[in-house]
């Protein structure tokens, strides 16, 4: 539920999916704060989009509380929904409509629930140069390319200026630079307007560039829950220096890579050539907590949760 200060915006207790004698999801408990931009991790079939979907109300647990914004999405009204944003993997498309007209359409829906404080829709301009389609306005959803749609299922999903926003894969088929503008977008939408963000993704540079904090979904359960710098100091927290000094090799591991570094060069000097720093990476991370999860160890050694 959300807390008395009202600063959450997804409190999740207990949650439980089963499919026949399967649980998908295995007593998820997990926060959203309201502002944050969180990153859902998980290898396939963790129980990342079942556990999206309950959260956006497509789907009923079969056990736990679910609270989000407010009230169980399950249940929850149409001025709810309004408050919500969702940009799915994939969506039928409406392929003899021109890109600007459907924008226009889909924004109707949300002018009932505006707010001095939140106006809705977001002007049609305003958005197809928010996510790259100005040049595409006018032209048929079925003639865009694959990078092009994607681009389109994000603006359907923020046309509503929602106040709470699910992206599942958002940058599939994106090229570097619509990638690279996508995250500008989602820190613009997480710092000037507020709104909180869970998204779920693959590509874990991605899930640094942009989350306050990462959430590791594995067989069912969080096994992991903090910024990718706490998790990283969490699982190994060692720095890795290499160099070469007299025609040698060298590699060291540290818990202080600068002190070292600066304890090298006060020995060494200018023998010392090709200098690396390596710090534990997300990947590192990642591959490491899904490790011990794969290994069966219990909650109490592979939870890890930060406190906040």
């Amino acid at each position: 539920m959300v807390d008395d200060d009202g600063t959450r915006a997804i409190e999740v207790t207990g949650l439980r999916m089963r499919y026949g004698s399967t649980d998908v999801l295995d007593g998820v408990d997990l926060h959203v704060d309201r502002g944050e931009v969180v990153v859902l991790l998980g290898p396939n079939g963790a129980g990342k989009t079942t556990t999206i979907e309950i959260l956006e109300g497509f789907r009923l647990p079969s056990a736990g509380q679910v609270r989000v914004m407010d009230q169980d999405p399950a249940r929850a009204d149409e001025e709810w929904r309004a408050g919500v944003g969702v940009v799915l993997q994939s969506w039928r498309d409406h392929g003899r409509w021109k890109v600007r007209e459907l924008l226009d359409h889909f924004g109707s829906f949300y002018r009932p629930y505006a707010t001095p404080q939140r106006p809705r829709p977001f002007p049609t301009a305003e958005l197809l140069a928010r996510v790259g389609l100005t040049e595409q306005g006018e032209q048929p959803v079925k003639t865009l390319s694959g990078g092009q749609r994607r681009r389109l299922d994000v603006a359907i999903g923020i046309v509503g200026r929602p106040q709470l926003l699910f992206l599942d894969e958002p940058t599939a088929g994106f090229d570097p630079v619509v990638r690279r503008d996508f995250h500008d977008l989602i820190h613009r939408l997480s710092d000037l307007e507020d709104t909180t963000i869970l998204l779920t993704t693959h590509d874990l540079a991605e899930a640094e560039k942009l989350a306050d904090r990462i959430l590791i979904l594995d067989r069912g359960r969080i096994v992991a829950d903090g910024s990718a710098d706490e998790l990283a100091r969490q699982v190994a927290g060692r720095t890795e220096v290499r160099w070469t000094a007299g025609g040698q090799r060298h590699v060291h591991a540290t818990d202080d890579g600068t002190a070292f570094v600066r304890d090298l060069f006060a020995r060494q000097g200018e023998d010392v050539a090709d200098l690396e720093v390596r710090r534990t990476t997300l990947e590192d991370t990642y591959l490491a907590m899904v490790a011990r999860s794969a290994e069966g160890a219990g909650p109490e050694q592979v939870e890890l949760e930060v406190a906040r």
